[in-house]
């Protein structure tokens, strides 16, 4: 290696790309080892070890093209009796197998313009009313995902701004290969001589106009076609120069030359495997760690291991239905044979769509407003496919096996487990508090590194709480759906306000609140729960007066009630401090408060999600504000929707902060998005909550990230389900939080697991799980011995009775509503 490839690529470690001199001087580099070497590592910096692809389905709208490249057999003239497009039936067929098969992309690939040269494409075209081949194209774009859900992404050459900006409209991501920006090659002799649209400079005009209208845009160089190392490292700067202004392109793809017989480069020689390693490598050192580098898996049969060594990430679209049309002598790998052989690599296969996960997060930016639910629904909270039909409160659809936290085998033959996660889940199990790219880290854990992480917090759990799993019997009090505030996830709230159409605004009597606390204590609770929405007639003074019902008709019982919300509203209403309010609730009988409302503790989340309720900050001022009135609180987050693991990680460590100043709160409970009636989703703007594996690593990553300060981690039974508490209870968790009785948050939204789970069959899944029940009190203590008996004896509960909030209500319904 010379001196110079040598100072550009330590250079290029510290964090700065080669300038194009330097680029361009690594064409004369022949040692393979260092660029290599430096190539895996910026990938692994930037990528971890995830590679990805593409489930999709490859269309072949037409094989005509006015284009006569001399490597190409994809390209074919008319043939008599042949239409020479698809017909929509067709193409249906494809896509309907393709969604049978999990694609989840529709790949459209046709030649260039074939209207301009042959009159029978023109004749077909007028035929069924389109002016253009991409006219045709848009409106079979938009039939497949209309009919099929597959998400489309369209190759169809070199384009008009007009023409990318009515393809951006019906998919979700466009392409062009740009081949070489190599004028040579189109010159006599060469491999795009008479073939117009391989100009480079129109293929680079095309990408500049995507990248004006902003269009995640895929291209790449194909090697081997005779151009020069130098040529090579050219194209890849020209690129460079549009992303760099646009930021548009999502991925580079590296594509070696095949020979293919009856062409003119039947017996041209084809690259060699170093030569496509050296290219991949110096693709990736140009472009740096973020860029996503990819190389067909079909054309290098039996070299991933290498290919994965030479710094791609990505191994692009892969079909379990339909051949490759432009390699056709190429099969793709089978996906298990893919998946095994990345493994054997060290790395995690990972699905994402026709659209990149950075890409796919800013779909405001990047998408069609028609298009942007499309893909907000088919993404992760990382921007990956999801990849199962689990989502929290669904009762019906069974977690996905592989995500079901397991015990590795030391001495496993697929090892994708990184020295990275290990470290980190080390630190924290010694008590070491992390930083946010840490827990960021152990978010996107998959494969080896999701069972690694579950597996620590199982054993910083057992550690700190041993086997017991503890559980309080509670009743949930919800006194009113009216809420002024328009948090966008809420479909509890009602009245003229909300953003819930759907059920009738109530508002309870006292007497109502009164006698559902004494039926509580009755059946064996030792807490009601006291939250509702923030009524616009409420005051500090509604507050007080619930607490002083609740005492008054079962003094025994704990009043865990309102929300830092109802605190800072209550306070402002009656114009006194929140410290002075707090007091004069303790004082009512408050006990604790329930630390709801927190959402996501980061105010970028919270603008869009809930902009007129608390900020950050506020809502940490009454949670402190309470413990230092004597008042304990829990902790929530509630996630799965708009936000990404970064937010996740600031949220954990905001309330390590509050806990290292105050020490006042009791346990951590994650509280996964329910989002089958939630407004923001209905609206098309929000994920469809977590996936399960994001569902238990917020467990385990909680239990790891506020270790040693909170020591207790609570599953929510009513979103996660009986599965769900047992994949939990291996991945940190102690506690099932309450029993209930009424549920009805949750279930407005959509969740399907119950209103109340009984002691009996709260200690049946406990003992069922290897662990050892014991119900609690809301402080962690011991109940009255007098209550758990009660509590196993329990009667039916009676009918409840919901007020009618008339005033409040979109259309008058007479009578009181009864459940």
């Amino acid at each position: 290696m010379n001196a110079q490839t040598r100072d550009t690529l330590r250079s290029v470690l510290d964090g700065r790309l080669p300038s194009p001199w330097e680029a361009v001087a690594l064409a004369g580099e022949t040692n393979l080892a260092p660029l290599l070497e430096a190539a895996g590592e910026l990938r692994d910096r930037a990528h971890g070890n995830a590679v990805s692809y593409s489930r999709k389905v490859f269309i072949p709208l037409t094989h005509l093209c006015r284009d006569v490249c001399h490597y190409c057999t994809f390209a074919r003239p008319p043939r008599p009796g042949e239409r020479a497009y698809m017909t929509p039936d067709e193409i249906l067929a494809i896509a309907r197998a393709g969604r049978e098969a999990g694609c989840k992309e529709a790949l459209f690939t046709l030649g260039d313009k074939p209207e301009l040269r042959y009159k029978a494409a023109r004749r077909e075209l007028d035929g069924m009313g389109f002016g253009s081949t991409i006219a045709y194209l848009a409106a079979m774009a938009e039939l497949v995902l209309k009919e099929t859900g597959l998400l489309p992404h369209a190759n169809p050459g070199v384009m008009t701004g007009d023409e990318i900006a009515a393809l951006r409209r019906v998919s979700i991501s466009q392409g062009i290969m740009l081949e070489s920006a190599s004028e040579r090659l189109s010159q006599k002799g060469g491999p795009h001589y008479g073939s117009p649209d391989k100009r480079p400079a129109v293929r680079l005009e095309t990408i500049r106009r995507a990248g004006e209208l902003q269009v995640p845009f895929t291209s790449g160089i194909l090697i081997g076609i005779g151009e020069t190392r130098q040529e090579r490292v050219e194209s890849l700067l020209a690129l460079r120069g549009l992303q760099q202004e646009f930021g548009h392109i999502q991925e580079v793809i590296v594509q070696n030359f095949r020979a293919k017989p009856d062409t003119k480069m039947a017996n041209s020689p084809e690259p060699d495997l170093d030569d496509l390693l050296w290219t991949i490598a110096v693709a990736r050192v140009v472009f740096g760690g973020e860029m996503n580098i990819q190389a067909p898996p079909n054309l290098s049969p039996g070299t991933y291991q290498r290919l994965v060594a030479a710094g791609l990430n990505d191994w692009g679209g892969v079909s379990p239905v339909t051949p490759d049309h432009v390699n056709p002598e190429a099969p793709w790998p089978h996906l298990e044979d893919l998946r095994r052989c990345t493994a054997e690599s060290g790395k995690v296969l990972v699905e994402r769509l026709a659209v990149y996960p950075g890409y796919a997060h800013d779909v405001a930016r990047w998408q069609d407003p028609a298009l942007a639910p499309h893909v907000l629904r088919a993404i992760d909270a990382e921007g990956f496919a999801r990849v199962d039909d689990w989502s929290p409160g669904d009762a019906h659809t069974a977690p996905p096996a592989g995500d079901i936290p397991m015990r590795l085998s030391p001495g496993r033959a697929e090892n994708t487990a990184s020295g990275e996660v290990a470290t980190i889940v080390e630190r924290a199990a010694a008590g070491e508090g992390l930083s946010e790219s840490d827990i960021v880290r152990l978010f996107r854990a998959r494969g080896d590194d999701y069972h690694i992480v579950c597996a620590a917090a199982d054993g910083l759990r057992r550690r700190m709480n041993g086997d017991v799993v503890t559980y309080v019997v509670n009743r949930n009090i919800n006194y009113t759906n009216v809420c002024y505030f328009k948090c966008q996830f809420c479909a509890f709230s009602k009245g003229k306000l909300s953003e819930s159409l759907r059920g009738a605004p109530y508002n309870l009597e006292m007497e109502e609140i009164g006698r559902r606390s004494a039926e509580a204590w009755e059946r064996g609770a030792t807490e009601v729960c006291l939250q509702g929405g923030i009524h616009p007639e409420y005051t500090g003074e509604t507050y007080l007066r619930v607490l002083e019902t609740v005492q008054k008709a079962a003094p025994g019982i704990h009043a865990h009630a309102f929300s830092p919300l109802e605190v800072w509203q209550g306070a402002r209403t009656l114009g006194i401090s929140l410290r002075e309010f707090l007091g004069r609730l303790r004082d009512a009988g408050l006990g604790t408060l329930p630390g709801t409302a927190a959402e996501i503790l980061d105010d970028e989340v919270r603008a869009t999600l809930c902009p007129d309720k608390l900020t950050t900050s506020q809502w940490m001022e009454v949670i402190e504000e309470a413990h230092r009135s004597g008042l304990r609180t829990t902790s929530t987050i509630m996630y799965g929707h708009i936000e990404e693991p970064k937010h996740w990680a600031r949220h954990l460590l905001r309330l390590r902060e509050v806990q290292e100043r105050t020490g006042g709160i009791t346990e951590f409970v994650p509280l996964p998005f329910v989002h089958m009636e939630a407004p923001i989703y209905l609206k098309g703007r929000s994920r469809s909550g977590p996936t399960f594996r994001e569902a238990v690593l917020m467990h385990a990553v909680a239990r790891l990230a506020l270790h040693p300060l909170i020591t207790n981690i609570q599953v929510s039974w009513v979103k996660m389900g009986e599965a769900g508490i047992r994949a939990c209870l291996e991945a940190g968790v102690n506690d099932l939080g309450g029993t209930l009785m009424n549920e009805s948050i949750s279930r407005a939204a959509g969740a399907e697991f119950g209103q109340e789970l009984p002691p009996a069959e709260m200690e049946r899944i406990i003992r069922e799980a290897g662990r050892t029940p014991r119900q609690r009190t809301t402080t962690y203590g011991a109940p009255p011995e007098g209550q758990q008996i009660a509590s196993f004896a329990a009667a039916a509960l009676a009918p409840i009775v919901l007020t009618p909030a008339r005033k409040y209500a979109r259309r008058e319904k007479a009578g009181s509503a009864r459940q």
